[in-house]
């Protein structure tokens, strides 16, 4: 049978770890022993080809060497390497950890290794009876070796380690203007590393566990910062409620700061272009007669169209100048009436 199993932190923060029950376990070490047994019989038949001129006694005892290996040696150098994770542990979301939480070293495992060849005996029943005695379900490798097998694969609701569930909105919402108001310089990092750690493995500890954690912790930040939590709020909803309030400020002050980067960088961005200088008398974005077009004048960061140089006015067909018209001949006068005279000939 499986329970419940107190481990202290680094952080001295207590953490209730659901150990395995035996049915996983039994399923996990199959799994383990197919592949040790697909081995074994790999290696034999290698033996049983590249020594075929041995004595039968060397047959032996090299036989007795490939059964100790795959029963002691090859388990331990996996568990070891794999930090206490084995092919069938990986499967099921196991894994072997010491007895204070911490990662099994090689001389666990060659305990668990050497002890496990008497629990798996007899039709593994020492490691059935031992593990169905034990409150944490331990066997004796367990026992004497000072390790316990963990579920380490979380629930499929508190899959992201490490994320605070969020607060509701309603509850914020009724502690704003106490939340606003509060006081968190006084809190240490540790604390808050201690408040998170429970709030993000919440899920994974059992209820009276975590409550009992959460009254711990709420009661600590309570001294820090002078407020204590509200009649009937729990204390895992005050701690959260108090974390995203930090979280808030934190933001808040990484936003400004990057905010007053950005806008350092937009005015030295300004500096730096050009501004086009009017000259009185001069239309702006127009060339100069006689002057080579340069590259478009930029103003606030965007880009001008490119001058066009006029064009330069077409001469005028000359116009022919009419010829002043000759004096019309004056008529000549009639002679009077009556009058002699000599008359020119016409």
């Amino acid at each position: 049978m499986g329970g419940v199993s107190e481990l202290v932190t680094g952080e001295a923060v207590v953490l209730g770890l659901r150990t395995a029950r035996l049915p996983s376990r039994a399923l996990a070490r199959l799994l383990d022993g197919f592949v040790y047994m697909v081995a074994f019989f790999i290696l034999i038949i290698g033996l049983s080809l590249g020594l075929s001129d041995l004595e039968p006694a060397a047959a032996a005892a090299f036989a007795i060497v490939t059964v100790v290996f795959c029963t002691v040696l090859l388990p331990t150098l996996i568990e070891t390497l794999s930090q206490g994770r084995s092919l069938g542990k990986i499967a099921l979301g196991l894994r072997v950890v010491r007895s204070d939480g911490g990662p099994i070293r090689f001389r666990h495992a060659l305990v668990r290794g050497l002890v496990g060849v008497i629990d798996f005996g007899m039709f593994a029943m020492p490691a059935v009876v031992t593990s169905l005695c034990s409150a944490e379900g331990r066997r004796l490798g367990d026992i004497f070796g000072g390790t316990m097998v963990i579920r380490e694969r979380l629930p499929q609701g508190a899959r992201d380690q490490g994320a605070v569930p969020p607060v509701p909105p309603q509850v914020m919402h009724a502690l704003g203007a106490d939340l606003v108001a509060l006081d968190l310089s006084a809190v240490p990092d540790g604390l808050w590393l201690s408040a998170r750690q429970v709030l993000s493995r919440m899920h994974e500890l059992d209820e009276p566990v975590a409550a009992a954690l959460g009254d711990r912790l709420a009661g600590e930040l309570a001294q820090r910062t002078g407020w204590p939590a509200p009649a009937g709020l729990p204390a895992l909803v005050y701690l959260g409620a108090v974390l995203m309030e930090r979280q808030r400020r934190e933001w808040e002050r990484a936003s400004a700061a990057a905010y007053a980067v950005y806008t350092a960088q937009l005015a030295q961005q300004a500096q730096a272009v050009p501004v086009a200088v009017a000259v009185p008398g001069q239309v702006p974005n127009q060339a100069v007669p006689g002057q080579v077009p340069g590259p478009p004048v930029r103003q606030l960061g965007y880009p001008q169209a490119q001058p066009v140089p006029p064009v330069p006015p077409q001469a005028a067909p000359p116009v022919a100048l009419a010829k002043p018209a000759a004096p019309a001949a004056a008529p000549a006068e009639a002679p009077a009436e009556g009058g002699g005279g000599f008359a020119p000939p016409a």
